[in-house]
């Protein structure tokens, strides 16, 4: 199949789909077909997509799961206003949370409290593990075996991101709101303050560094 002929395809296929598509799954698509394109070519077309849609209003963006076609973020003040509906505002103790889980990964609730200085409320860990952000990545050989906290692929895709090597460096984290609106802090909010006593657990005070994953093997 000519490029010319499977871009417009594959710009379709992307409109239509309710999530990241990888080259893999695009090839599939077109199983059975006689002129069925390489996955070289996909890959191809999907390069030359993301910069045609360089500057406009939709942009194609390569996530950890894959490729999708979305909203510029420049834009998402006036998206928001269409819907009339404010993002969510999280809180200061779950974004402490979710950033520490982030750069530390593989941690535990323990290892983040003494971090934090404050203990960390069970709530907080069930929302980021419901909005599919955090997830149990196994348990520490310490006694106890506390769980071991890591971020997902949602988290990344949630954030625009195809790697942990694309996050924000920790002096960055101040303009979370250009990071994402939906993250913004004030400069009150980068300073902790202690909410209630972190409790110590024994044996649960050392921390990890997890290697990020390539993540452009995860949209092939």
């Amino acid at each position: 199949m000519e490029l010319q002929t499977l871009k417009p395809i594959i710009e379709a296929l992307l409109s239509s789909a309710d999530g990241p598509l990888t080259v893999n799954h695009l090839y599939d698509l077109f199983t059975g077909d006689l002129d069925q394109p390489g996955k070289d070519d996909i890959r191809k077309v999907l390069h030359e997509l993301v910069d045609e849609y360089q500057g406009k209003g939709m942009q194609i963006k390569q996530v950890a799961s894959g490729f999708r076609l979305q909203v510029n973020p420049e834009y998402s003040t006036w998206i928001t206003r269409l819907f009339q509906q404010k993002p969510p505002r999280y809180s200061r103790a779950l974004l402490e949370t979710l950033a520490l889980i982030a750069y530390r990964q593989p941690v535990t609730r323990g290892e983040i409290e003494a971090i934090r200085g404050v203990s960390v409320s069970s709530n907080i860990i069930k929302t980021l593990q419901e909005r599919e952000w955090v997830k149990t990545l196994g348990h520490k050989d310490v006694p106890g075996r506390p769980s071991l906290y890591g971020t997902t692929n949602e988290f990344l895709d949630y954030f625009n991101l195809k790697s942990l090597n694309e996050l924000p460096t920790l002096s960055e984290l101040k303009d979370l709101d250009q990071f994402h609106p939906e993250l913004a802090l004030n400069d009150d909010d980068i300073a902790v303050t202690a909410d209630e006593p972190a409790a110590d657990k024994e044996g649960d005070t050392e921390t990890a560094q997890q290697q990020p994953d390539g993540i452009d093997q995860a949209a092939s």
